[in-house]
């Protein structure tokens, strides 16, 4: 018998990543326009030394409700022959005359961790990209210029840089593994972009959160403290531990990632790749964000103190937040704010949740 032809779509999306947090707003958005959405996810397994620290392991929670509607492949951005798998096969869902869009999400994404598993870092965030980049360019001339692509990079990337605002012109001045590796993979996409006339694009995207933000990120672990000490109030059971925090002092530019995800779908649109910023325009210091999140959760804090000796009490003098060594980093960005007027001009995007108060109201 002869085996029945898969059917072929005009706009289908390939997305590494799509297990977190932009990935599954991004898989929502493209459904939401008809798109085909083929998701990378990896195998099973443990990597030595990481498992406890990172995402490592396939948990499609926060795209379980999305499974019937999306195709699933395996692969890793460790393993070339696997990303080019999942290329070929996206290819082949592809109507001839349509188009495959490339969202390179995938990372190991949190900062403090790649101090501690550098290589890895490297490997996924930057070797991994030109394993991906190379796979594209082995395509077919006629294929090639079918993709797209879209690689996720990071604010992170301007690191201690005096220039304020931040914008596509800013020289990065990365201060972390993270960082490093993330200015590797952006500069190979310029490369490749420039060298082999290949539609690539960077997205420097500043913090980006929601409520499906890790639990290990400043944010998530300072709504789910929030969220701890509203059960223990409200049942009137004992005061949880204070939440433990490094350094309070650092300034972010935070935005909710669900508006942000339309970003990088509007990069992919314009006729001609180019890189863009994607930003609210203002900064607030990790304090204001603690602050906030436990005032909207009715609790008034006072600061006292300096350095890893300050602490945050409530309106009924209960220690709720206080600073501890072990969670400043070896080097630290203590600035970022965002300029994405070239987003709001070309792609005419910009964030509706622009303010701290906003943002943590999304997260609680």
């Amino acid at each position: 018998m002869t085996e029945a032809p898969k059917p072929q779509h005009p706009r289908v999306a390939l997305i590494t990543g799509i297990t977190g947090q932009d990935g599954s707003y991004l898989a929502e958005l493209l459904l939401s326009k008809n798109y085909h959405v083929v998701g990378i996810v990896r195998r099973n397994y443990h990597v030595v030394g990481i498992v406890r620290r990172t995402s490592v392991l396939y948990n499609t929670t926060r795209i379980d409700h999305l499974r019937k509607r999306i195709q699933l492949v395996y692969g890793d951005m460790t393993d070339g022959p696997s990303l080019a798998s999942a290329l070929t096969s996206a290819l082949a869902s592809t109507a001839p005359e349509g188009r495959l869009e490339i969202y390179n999400l995938a990372a190991q994404s949190h900062v403090a961790v790649s101090y501690e598993v550098p290589e890895y870092t490297m490997e996924v965030n930057a070797l991994g990209v030109l394993k991906l980049l190379e796979a594209i360019r082995r395509l077919s001339l006629a294929d090639r210029q079918r993709i797209r692509l879209y690689q996720a990079g990071t604010s992170e990337m301007f690191g201690d840089t005096a220039v304020r605002p931040q914008n596509e012109s800013t020289p990065f001045q990365p201060v972390s593994p993270y960082a490093a590796a993330k200015v590797y993979a952006h500069q190979l996409v310029t490369l490749y972009r420039t060298a082999y006339g290949l539609h690539l694009v960077n997205g420097i995207l500043f913090n980006h959160e929601s409520p499906r933000r890790g639990a290990n990120f400043v944010t998530m672990k300072t709504i789910n403290a929030v969220k701890r000490h509203v059960t223990a109030r409200d049942q009137g059971d004992p005061p949880p531990p204070p939440l433990e925090l490094g350094n309070l002092n650092s300034q972010r530019d935070w935005g909710y990632a669900k508006e942000y995800v339309e970003g990088m779908w509007r990069m992919l649109q314009a006729e001609n790749a180019d890189d863009y910023v994607l930003a609210t325009g203002q900064t607030h210091t990790v304090r204001e964000f603690v602050t906030e999140a436990f005032r909207q959760a009715g609790f008034e804090l006072e600061w006292s103190g300096e350095g890893v000796e300050e602490r945050a009490v409530d309106q009924g003098g209960v220690e709720r937040v206080r600073v501890s060594e072990r969670y400043f980093r070896p080097t630290e960005v203590p600035y970022l704010l965002g300029d994405a007027t070239k987003a709001r001009k070309r792609l005419g995007w910009a964030p509706a949740t622009t303010t701290l108060e906003g943002m943590v109201r999304v997260m609680l």
